[in-house]
């Protein structure tokens, strides 16, 4: 069975940084494209930043310049590097992973459980 754990969240005052982790676990054959979604109180979810198989990154405007997203393939996990961390990126975030169980299977889509992130003086 396939698992996301996502860690690094936290207080953190404005102008701080935080880096998330997302550890993949179980079987897993190959991991296509993760990304780091967010969900701000009393907003909906939407998309941090995103990098593919091949390393190509995608961000949301609000995080360009200040968020950094990245993956260790070996370890099958992605990281989001945040700096000058600002009120408005409270939230609970949530790491995404399209990935194959096996050789197989077809892709399939997984969700972390979500770590909190809190910026705040």
């Amino acid at each position: 069975q396939v698992q996301l754990v996502e860690s690094g969240g936290g207080l953190v005052q404005p102008g701080g940084s935080l880096r998330l982790s997302c550890a993949a676990s179980g079987s897993i054959f190959s991991i296509y494209a993760m990304g780091w979604y967010r969900t701000a109180p009393g907003k909906q979810r939407e998309l941090v930043a995103e990098i593919s198989s091949d390393g190509s990154t995608k961000y949301a405007d609000s995080v360009k310049g200040r968020f950094t997203i990245s993956r260790d393939n070996a370890k099958k996990t992605g990281y989001l590097q945040m700096n000058s961390l600002k009120p408005e990126d409270t939230g609970v975030y949530y790491c995404n992973a399209d990935l194959r169980p096996y050789s197989w299977s077809s892709r399939l889509n997984y969700w972390g459980q979500g770590t909190r992130v809190t910026v705040s003086s």
